[in-house]
């Protein structure tokens, strides 16, 4: 697999859109904070998410992890082989969520909402959102972040899917604007299948070079777990780094959005 990541490819993902970001005012709470980094991790593996979060709380944070709605029954359909691992269920999200951590929706049996018919792909949200209601505490759409699977969405979906939640994630533009009232999409990367330390590495090293902005990095697993997955002790050292940096803060996507609130 080739990892080698410059400055130009970093240029590409971020989109027309980057360069407006510098112009328009922020209403992110923290003034000192220039650069946000948020690492969005997908699918719940169960001893990955316990990990993660093991990891995050060594510095004082809070991880922001996507589950399926679904994953955790036995009669779920695996959507490919980067599913295999055991998956957490409500009760660790929960608990998770109790010790301060992002527990968000990543679709409900994820499937490609972008090849579904609109109305299908709707109601497949709603189902996902549902068993939400029921499963995770104190859980709000109004409040949430919905995550794509596969990153895919359509602008039908989008649209629609902005009155449901808080905001969604989907793929994109690697730097997003920092947080503004009203903000509703949020794009993202990944990388994979194999790992992805220098990719993420090299990401984040041209991200801190830029001005300002809020960088979304769609992870998976820890170790030898699902698509794309990140070491541990890099993920470790990482956030070590970062968290030693005075300009950056590290948050989930939710949290973020929230400041501005």
């Amino acid at each position: 697999m080739n990892t080698r990541f410059t400055r130009r490819d970093v240029i590409k993902t971020m989109g027309i859109g980057t360069a407006a970001m510098f112009f328009r005012i922020p209403a992110f709470a923290d003034s000192e904070r220039t650069h946000i980094v948020t690492l969005s991790f997908d699918d719940g593996f169960e001893k990955s998410s316990i990990k993660t979060a093991e990891i995050f709380e060594k510095y004082g944070l809070s991880a922001c992890i996507n589950v399926i709605a679904t994953a955790h029954l036995k009669n779920f359909n695996l959507p490919n082989e980067y599913h295999a691992w055991k998956v957490g269920d409500f009760q660790l999200w929960n608990d998770l969520q109790k010790r301060g951590h992002e527990i968000m929706p990543h679709s409900y049996d994820h499937q490609n909402l972008a090849e579904m018919p609109t109305e299908e792909a709707k109601e497949s949200v709603l189902e996902c959102l549902d068993v939400f209601n029921k499963e995770l505490n104190g859980f709000n759409a109004k409040n949430a972040v919905y995550n794509f699977a596969y990153n895919a969405s359509t602008p039908e979906i989008e649209e629609w899917l902005g009155t449901q939640v808080m905001a969604f994630r989907t793929g994109g533009a690697l730097v997003n604007q920092l947080p503004y009232d009203g903000q509703k999409k949020l794009t993202c990367i990944s990388h994979g299948p194999d790992n992805i330390d220098k990719h993420l590495g090299d990401s984040i090293d041209e991200f801190l070079k830029l001005p300002q902005g809020w960088f979304i990095y769609n992870t998976h697993g820890l170790d030898d777990e699902g698509w794309g997955p990140v070491s541990s002790g890099y993920l470790d050292e990482l956030l070590d780094r970062l968290s030693h940096i005075s300009n950056v803060a590290i948050l989930p996507a939710a949290k973020v959005l929230q400041t501005i609130k």
